[in-house]
């Protein structure tokens, strides 16, 4: 019986806590790829911004300020989007993660109230949404050329 659970849980936790500690520490929260593709667009639409200003609720990504426009790039997993990759919770410390990602999006819906009350235009892109990359660029022509977005 106790081999058999030791088969079970080495089947289950592939890494050992030295190695995911490791990989949990490479996850970055700025200057990801899905936001490096987000930025060069804007980029190349020829508006420029200012990257993770402290000075607003949640350090946006991207500050149009001329436009009072705020680009949010989330992770699908982190902020609990609805995709498949989003809705996957880790089988480890399952309680944990449910907790960790219903938190982050308590403070992304509080963020995104306290710009708006603030006069600023909020738009998310998720990062699933970097594959389709002329519907990106069409939504994100839409959001920063109209001045209600």
């Amino acid at each position: 019986m106790i081999a058999s659970m030791a088969r079970v849980k080495a089947k289950t936790n592939k890494l050992n806590s030295m190695d995911r500690s490791e990989i949990m520490r490479r996850v970055r929260s700025k200057d990801t790829t899905p936001e490096l593709v987000v930025r060069r667009l804007i980029f190349s639409f020829g508006y420029r911004y200012r990257l993770h200003r402290r000075d607003l609720p949640g350090k946006p990504d991207i500050v149009i300020p001329s436009r009072k426009k705020i680009i949010f790039v989330h992770g699908c997993f982190w902020h609990g989007h609805a995709c498949k990759r989003g809705a996957r919770i880790p089988k480890q410390n399952r309680k944990y993660w449910e907790q960790k990602i219903t938190r982050n999006k308590e403070l992304d819906k509080k963020h995104r109230a306290e710009l708006k009350r603030m006069g600023w235009r909020v738009q998310i892109v998720w990062e699933c949404e970097i594959r389709n990359l002329k519907k990106l660029e069409n939504r994100m022509v839409k959001f920063l050329s109209d001045s209600n977005a």
